[in-house]
Formats: structure tokens, C-alpha cells, sequence
């Protein structure tokens, strides 16, 4: 009788696919989809948007504002709505509180607001994260008068997560360098004109001069002079939490999001360091350029932008959760 044969040793490839295999079955990838509460809650988009609508109407302030939330929450844990989380004794110093968004960062009366005629329409299906996107998103079309309109894929789950060390580690100050910026969104695996183009967000907006005084009008800068002389009608010399007020981040068209911004950073009457460093290359001037001077050049670039951004490191599937309260994660 012939002996029985010695089973084979699995060859490395043989072993490597079976370990992706494995690995792919325990963390199945969910990607986001266009129209993913069309079942599960038909009216969603459409209550956020009467939601937003409203607000914009009553203070433009409040679209830029969670235009400003999207891009703070996405750039720290991903797209996970935990820039909305706060404070509590297990976790007593979550993203709100950290400078980049404390007290600058506004917008979250809006999308309490919005979660609460969400859960009217249907309890436990959107999630805080997405609620964001369509905001940011809603926001973009109602302050450009409809010009910026774009689809916004969804399916984000919310985080359990937030540290005020975080958004230190991603969110670069309005003072940096563009190798500072190009930095920053290459490691969110955006691109040099994803940096430029979302930088336009700038159009709409306030800012506190404590943001922009130290470097702007208190060094050498190339900051137009008679931009310079407003700014110091409107700014103390030395801002404090105390005494900081805010001005418009485009004087031109302050409530309305569209390319003035790029005239404005040629013009240099632009409020931020990280404004002026997109002349400081030829390759981002050039764009600056092509963003202030081609018609509809910048919309069209501003909405896929926006959508790459509220696609980063978002977590779907069975990852997270749908947050009852957006300000709180929920107790099982």
C-alpha cells in the first residue's frame, strides 16, 4: 500500500490572502453612499436643510460657522462628530475645549437644533457626524446664493472620543507657513489645491483679532496698509479673553461665499499668516490666481473638496455609534 503522501506547508502568498481574507470578514469596509437614508429616513436631508435655511436667514454667521465645524471635526479623530462632545467627569477636557476651538468654534446651538428635528422625524437613524456634513454642506448652498451645490455621500457613525491634546496635533494655527499647511493636509491625505481651495472657506466668517494681531499687524508683514489701519480701528493693541472682538474675514462680500477671497489674498487684505503664505509659492499663487480671475473655477473645486474632507477617516459600519444627544455619547 503506497504510503499517504505528506500534506503540503502553505506557500506565503497562499497564507497572506487568507490573512486579508480573514481580516476583511472581521473588518468588513462600509463606504459611504449618495442617498443613504433614502429608506431609512426619507425627510432627514430635507429637515437639516429647513433647519439651516432658517438659520442662515436669521444670521449668515451661523452657516460659516459649521462650514469652520466640519473642517475642525474631520481633521481630528476623522469625521466622527467629537468636536461636539463635551465635558464630562470620565472625559473633562474633550476637543471643544482646546484652543483651536475654544472660544472661537461656534455652531453647536445649529446642530443641537437640527439632532432634535431630526429625532422628531426618526429617533436613532442619523448620526451627529453626518448631521455636520449636511450642515457644512446646506450652509455652502445657501450662502452662495445656490452657486456651491453638491451631493454629500453619508453613513458616518459617531465617535466615543475626544481629547483636547488632539486637535493641537492637526490643527495648525493661523500663523503657520505654507510647508506648516501643505503639511497638515497631506497627512489627512488631502492635496496642495485641496489646501488652497478649502482655504476659500475664508470668504465667509468672523475671526477674534487675537487671532491675527501679534503677526500680522504688530510684526513686519505684507499686509496692505490701508487693511492694516482698519484692523487697528477695530482691534485693542493687546487682545485679551476679556477684551477680543471679531471682524468679518472678507470686508468686501462678508456673507457671501463665493471667490472674493482670492482677490483678497492678492490684494493683501487678508487677515491671516496662513492666508498671505499662498503667494509665498509659484505653484499656490497660481492657483490663487485661477481661483480669483476663471468664473466658476473655484465652486467647482470647492465641492469636491468638501466632500474628500468629510470623507476623512470616517468610521461606518459597526464602528461607533448614532448619538442620542450630539453632546454626549450614549449609556447603554
Amino acid at each position: 500500500m503506497a504510503a499517504a503522501s505528506t500534506p503540503k506547508m502553505p506557500t506565503l502568498v497562499a497564507v497572506t490572502f487568507l490573512l486579508l481574507a480573514v481580516a476583511c470578514r472581521a473588518s468588513p469596509y462600509y463606504p459611504l453612499q449618495m442617498g443613504y437614508y433614502h429608506d431609512k429616513c426619507p425627510q432627514a436631508e430635507a429637515v437639516i436643510k429647513g433647519v439651516v435655511e432658517k438659520a442662515i436667514y436669521q444670521n449668515p454667521g451661523k452657516g460659516a460657522a459649521v462650514i469652520r465645524m466640519l473642517f475642525h471635526d474631520c481633521f481630528v479623530e476623522g469625521c466622527d462628530a467629537s468636536v461636539l462632545l463635551d465635558p464630562t467627569p470620565f472625559s473633562p477636557t474633550p476637543e471643544k475645549l482646546s484652543a483651536p476651538n475654544n472660544p472661537s468654534l461656534r455652531g453647536f446651538e445649529l446642530i443641537d437644533a437640527i439632532k432634535y428635528a431630526v429625532e422628531a422625524a426618526c429617533p436613532g437613524i442619523v448620526s451627529c457626524a453626518d448631521i455636520i456634513a449636511f450642515a457644512a454642506r446646506d450652509a455652502s448652498y445657501f450662502l452662495s446664493s445656490g452657486k456651491v451645490y453638491f451631493d454629500m455621500p453619508a453613513g458616518r457613525r459617531d465617535g466615543t472620543f475626544s481629547n483636547a491634546s488632539e486637535p493641537l496635533k492637526f490643527l495648525v494655527p493661523p500663523t503657520s507657513n505654507l510647508s506648516d499647511l501643505v503639511s497638515s493636509f497631506v497627512v489627512k491625505g488631502l492635496t496642495v489645491e485641496d489646501l488652497v481651495v478649502l482655504s476659500g472657506a475664508h470668504t465667509v466668517g468672523r475671526s477674534h483679532c487675537s487671532s491675527f494681531v501679534s503677526d500680522r499687524l504688530q510684526s513686519p508683514s505684507d499686509i496692505n496698509g490701508g487693511f492694516a489701519w482698519f484692523l487697528r480701528s477695530r482691534c485693542p493693541a493687546n487682545p485679551t479673553a476679556s477684551d477680543d472682538p471679531t471682524v468679518m474675514q472678507d470686508v468686501v462680500t462678508p456673507n457671501k461665499l463665493d471667490d472674493q477671497y482670492y482677490k483678497n489674498v492678492m490684494s493683501h487684505t487678508v487677515l491671516f499668516t496662513s492666508d498671505a503664505a499662498l503667494l509665498t509659492s509659484q505653484e499656490t499663487a497660481k492657483m490663487v490666481e485661477d481661483n480669483a480671475n476663471i468664473p466658476g473655477w473655484w465652486e467647482d473645486r470647492f465641492k469636491k473638496a468638501m466632500v474628500k474632507m468629510a470623507s476623512i477617516d470616517v468610521k461606518t459600519g459597526h464602528q461607533g455609534e448614532i448619538r442620542k444627544n450630539c453632546r454626549a455619547i450614549n449609556h447603554y
